[in-house]
Parts: C-alpha cells; sequence; structure tokens
C-alpha cells in the first residue's frame, strides 16, 4: 500500500511539474513575461543546467527590460559554469539591448578568441550569435573555425544564416559544398532546400538553384547534381527534363532503372502521359541489357497497356488493348506476382471494356493468391469499385468497410472510408455520406481530404437549399454515370436538373459536370457554351477559377483559340491568386505571351 502511494505521489508530482512547464511556455508565448518569470525563475533555480529553462528566464526579464536583473543572472550562470563560453555573447547582447555598444562588442570579440582558442567552440557561441540575430558574428565565429579546422562540419549552419539574410546564392551553395564533401548528406540537404523551392519554373529561386547545378555539373561531375536536377523538375512538373536527368545517371552507372521508374509513375499520374510511355518503353528496352527483377518489368508493361488504353480512339485500339492484356496473363500466369496485372485487366474490362462480370471473376481468383492483408485489401477496393459499377452497392460497402475495419489507420482504409461516402452519395443516402467526409477532412492522404472536401460541400450545399433533395438526387446519378463511363447519358441526365432546376445552387455544379463530360465525348463548343454560361451567371462561385482555367485548356487544346485561352488564364492570374491552378496558368500565359520558358 505504501509503495503504490510513493508510486502515485510521484506520479502526482511529475504532472504537476509538467504543467508548470506548460502554463511558464504558454506565458512566455503570449507575452506575458511577468507570469512567465514567477515560473520560470524557481525551474532555472532547480534545474540550473538546463539552457532553455536559463535562456528564456533571461529573454524574459530582457523584454521587460530589466537588464540589471539579466546581468546578475548571466553573471551567476558563468560563474557557475564558466565552461560555458557561449554566455559571453548573451552578456554582449545584454549590453547591446542597452545601447551599450562598445561594452557588447568587445563581449562578442571575446568569444570569437574563444573559438581561435578551441575551434569546437563555434557551434555553441555561433548558435546564441544565431539566436539574438548576431548573423555576421555567428557566420565569423564559423569562418574562424573553418581556417583553423577545415575538417569541421559548418555548412549547415552558415547555410541557414544566409539564408535568414536573403543571399539564396551563398546558401546553396554552402549546401552543395557539404555535398561535394561527402554525397551522404545529399538526403537531408534536400530537405532543406525543399523549403526554398516551388514549383514555379519561372521563380527566380528555382532559376538561381538551376544555374548553380549546371554549373557545377559542367566544372566537376557528380552524380548528385544529376539527381538534384531531376528532383527539381520534378517539382516544377517537367518530367520530361527530369527524365533527362535520370537516363544520364543511368547510362553512367547502368544498375537498376528504379529512379526512372519513379519519374514515370509520377509522369503517369500527372496525366503527362508521352513522358511516362517514353519512359516505360526505355525500361523494357533496357531491360535486357542489366539484371531487373520481373515486377519492374511487368509493372512498365501494364502502365503501357494502360497509357495505350487512354490514348485509344477507336475500338480496334481498344480491342487490341484487350488482346494484349490476354496475352500478358497468359504469358506470366495467374499468381501472387502477378496481382497488379489482375487488377489492372479487371478495371479495363469493367470500366473501358464493360464486361464487369468477367473482371468480378477475375478478382474473386486474385483474392486467394494475396500473401498480405495490404495486398489483399488493394484487391478488394478495387473489387469494391467494380461492384459499384455494376450497380451492387450494398455489396461493395461490405467490402469497403471489411478494408477499413482490416487496415485500420491506413492510406487504403482512408481510401475504403472515401468510397463507403462516394457509394452512399450514389445511393442518395447523403447524410451517411457526410458523416463518412467529416472524418476525412484530416485524412493524412491530401488527395483524399481534398476530395471529401468537394463531395462534402456539393452535398452540404444542397442538403441546406433543398430539403426533398431531388436536385441533388438526380446530379448524384448523373455522376455514377460518368464514375461507370457511360458519359452521354450521364450528360442527358444533367439535362433535366439544367431544364427542371434553373436558378437552384446546383445549377453551376450541372453546368461544370456536364462541360467535363462534352469535352471527353468531343463536343468542344456545346463544353465552350457551359463554361461561358457559368461566367455569365455565376461568377462568385468557388467553382470559377476551376471554370476559367478548364475553358483555358478547352480553347489552347481542343478548339484552337489561344488569345481566349490567354485570356482565361490571365484571369485566374490576377483575379484568383489563391486559385490551385495559378503556377500552371501563369506558365501557361507566359508561354502563350511569347516568353522564353525555359
Amino acid at each position: 500500500m505504501q509503495k503504490i502511494l510513493l508510486i502515485f505521489l510521484f506520479l502526482f508530482s511529475l504532472s504537476t511539474f509538467a504543467q508548470k512547464i506548460e502554463l511558464a511556455n504558454s506565458y512566455f508565448k503570449k507575452g506575458e513575461y511577468e507570469k512567465a518569470i514567477m515560473l520560470y525563475r524557481p525551474l532555472h533555480e532547480k534545474n540550473p543546467i538546463r539552457r532553455d529553462y536559463f535562456k528564456k528566464l533571461l529573454t524574459s526579464y530582457q523584454q521587460i527590460e530589466k537588464y540589471d536583473i539579466a546581468d546578475d543572472l548571466l553573471q551567476k550562470q558563468i560563474k557557475k559554469f564558466p565552461d560555458q563560453v557561449y554566455l559571453n555573447v548573451e552578456i554582449g547582447y545584454n549590453y547591446q539591448l542597452q545601447n551599450k555598444i562598445d561594452q557588447a562588442n568587445s563581449y562578442y570579440i571575446k568569444s570569437l578568441n574563444y573559438v581561435r582558442k578551441n575551434p569546437n567552440f563555434c557551434f555553441a557561441i555561433g548558435q546564441i550569435f544565431k539566436q539574438n540575430h548576431l548573423l555576421d558574428y555567428a557566420l565569423e565565429s564559423y569562418k574562424i573555425a573553418k581556417s583553423l579546422n577545415p575538417k569541421l562540419n559548418t555548412e549547415i549552419r552558415e547555410a541557414q544564416i544566409y539564408g535568414e539574410k536573403g543571399d539564396l546564392e551563398k546558401m546553396f551553395n554552402s549546401y552543395l559544398n557539404l555535398i561535394e564533401k561527402n554525397e551522404k548528406y545529399y538526403p537531408s540537404i534536400q530537405r532543406y532546400i525543399a523549403l526554398f523551392i516551388t514549383d514555379d519554373n519561372k521563380d527566380q529561386t528555382n532559376i538561381l538553384f538551376k544555374k548553380l547545378l549546371l554549373k557545377r555539373a559542367q566544372n566537376n561531375p557528380n552524380n548528385s547534381w544529376n539527381i538534384l536536377l531531376s528532383w527539381l523538375y520534378m517539382q516544377q512538373k517537367e518530367y520530361d527534363k527530369a527524365f533527362i536527368q535520370e537516363k544520364s545517371l543511368f547510362k553512367r552507372n547502368p544498375i537498376n532503372l528504379i529512379r526512372i521508374q519513379e519519374v514515370g509513375i509520377v509522369s503517369y499520374e500527372n496525366k503527362d502521359l508521352e513522358t511516362a510511355q517514353a519512359i516505360f518503353k526505355f525500361i523494357l528496352e533496357n531491360s535486357l541489357k542489366i539484371f531487373i527483377d520481373q515486377k519492374t518489368v511487368l509493372q512498365s508493361q501494364i502502365y503501357l497497356l494502360q497509357i495505350d488504353n487512354e490514348l485509344a480512339t477507336s475500338n480496334n485500339e481498344v480491342d487490341s488493348v484487350n488482346k494484349k492484356f490476354q496475352n500478358l496473363l497468359q504469358q506470366y500466369g495467374l499468381n501472387n506476382t502477378t496481382i497488379d496485372l489482375q487488377i489492372a485487366y479487371a478495371n479495363f474490362l469493367s470500366f473501358t471494356y464493360d464486361q464487369p462480370k468477367k473482371a468480378i471473376q477475375i478478382l474473386t481468383e486474385a483474392i486467394p493468391l494475396a500473401n498480405s492483408k495490404l495486398q489483399k485489401g488493394s484487391i478488394q477496393i478495387n473489387f469494391a469499385d467494380i461492384l459499384v459499377y455494376n450497380n451492387q452497392f450494398n455489396q461493395a460497402l461490405i467490402l469497403y468497410s471489411q478494408v477499413q475495419t482490416d487496415l485500420k489507420n491506413s492510406t487504403l482504409a482512408q481510401t475504403a472510408r472515401f468510397k463507403i461516402a462516394q457509394t452512399s452519395y450514389f445511393k442518395g443516402d447523403f447524410k451517411w455520406a457526410q458523416i463518412q467526409l467529416k472524418v476525412l477532412k484530416s485524412s493524412t492522404s491530401q488527395l483524399i481530404a481534398n476530395d471529401a472536401l468537394n463531395l462534402n460541400l456539393l452535398i452540404n450545399n444542397n442538403i441546406v437549399n433543398d430539403s426533398i433533395q431531388d436536385a441533388l438526387k438526380i446530379y448524384a446519378k448523373a455522376d455514377l454515370l460518368a464514375y461507370q463511363n457511360k458519359n452521354k447519358q450521364a450528360i442527358e441526365t444533367l439535362n433535366i436538373i439544367l431544364k427542371n432546376f434553373k436558378g437552384h445552387v446546383i445549377e453551376d455544379d450541372a453546368l461544370f459536370k456536364q462541360a467535363e463530360l462534352l469535352t471527353k465525348t468531343e463536343n468542344y463548343f456545346q463544353a465552350e457554351n457551359n463554361y461561358l454560361k457559368i461566367i455569365e451567371i455565376y461568377h462568385e462561385s468557388i467553382l470559377i477559377d476551376s471554370t476559367y482555367y478548364y475553358l483555358a485548356e478547352l480553347y489552347l487544346n481542343k478548339i484552337n483559340k489561344p488569345e481566349e485561352a490567354k485570356e482565361m488564364y490571365q484571369k485566374i492570374i490576377f483575379e484568383h491568386p489563391s486559385s490551385i491552378y495559378l503556377v500552371d496558368a501563369r506558365k501557361k500565359y507566359r508561354k502563350l505571351r511569347g516568353d522564353d520558358i525555359q
């Protein structure tokens, strides 16, 4: 009993102590420094070695201009811990806050002299200079240390200071110097550089970084420069240029094709089918020259078939894709290594070839071949998708729910939850769909979170304004038909909304959805008319920036009206600067204007 009591008291004291720290930090963040002092002072007295308590207590005194007390605190600390030479910087800074510049400088020089005595002191002293925004002194401490011991790795700290000073060229060069010294730093340096790089290839920072990389690649060839160039082009969605860099790397050292395959997959996901096709063909051509695992070869073949299917313009071409799928299955057989092929073929049979029963049969045979819960879950989700295509909603919901239960907290489970919401929406069960969608707003997958938000907005906007929900039910039916690739029927269903629900809140959604489907079915001028109606009637719609973008793409790629496309891109740039289409719109606007786009 006594032991239990002691444990309880110990835990209680720990809890109380933690609460005091949390409260002190809260006061400090809010700028309530006098209250913070009352808590930090006893914390520092009990734990004088803790730098965080000391620093926040010191800063709190300085913030309320109690410089004498701050100086007394500093003198006691340096007397107690004379080896903490960085405290001389703090003493100097305390004088600087009082505008006693000469006394401050004397302590800064004293601190730099400690670095001259022991270059390793540069890390602690440089850090305190940096914390107190004395950036030039911080750089000087590293410069002195480096002159005495060139092996010291001060580049990251120097680069961060150059970044704070806005000297991006020196910052990038410091990071690249470290990579040149040792390539093992590449992953961490890439994370630092990513903070400054955007997805706009005309951004001045991107241009500067590219120039520095190209210069180094010319003067001192190094795989890291090609890897970073490839990464930069990937950020800018210039997948063809990334492919060029990856090919250069492969030619230098033709060991594996994994990096090239990754570029191909991202290209495909971002609808750059031409680049993706070139990449997967390159993989297959070179798979004969080097040792490459069967899975990589098969995945490349699957992607090429999917690209052929998306580019197909006639029934004969679609039939050709079907035969190629059959040949691949015959070549590799039905086993655990061909599950991705079986899934891809099942989706093709259902969504393109309109043979859902055959697709269901293939996936029924695939489930027992799965060797993990994740693999089984992937099959089940695709199986359920085909059941939805076949209007077997209840069976689909059971499968989605099973994946959600078996793979809790995984991305696949979140996908399953979204599919449950989407299927419920197709069925007209809007309230249950919303319950699922609200949970997904904070999904770790940005794509799922965005899809959930968009569907939730659609349902919420139309439930509020339509108690019977007739318009939303018709729209959901059209959405289902579009999901099933029955685009002409979907267009006709949306016509019912446009005829019977004029002025209704769902009208702009119906016009937009129909315009997308009209574009798919090559009714370009009708699609243009829909987009123009939204601009004319619903210029305050949340879909307006999407309308400008899709209309611009229609003008540019289908109707051949470049001037009108330029006008639409311009509207996004100047009227919707927070649009997700801004970077792409700016890039295409500049190209149409005749700017030199490298």
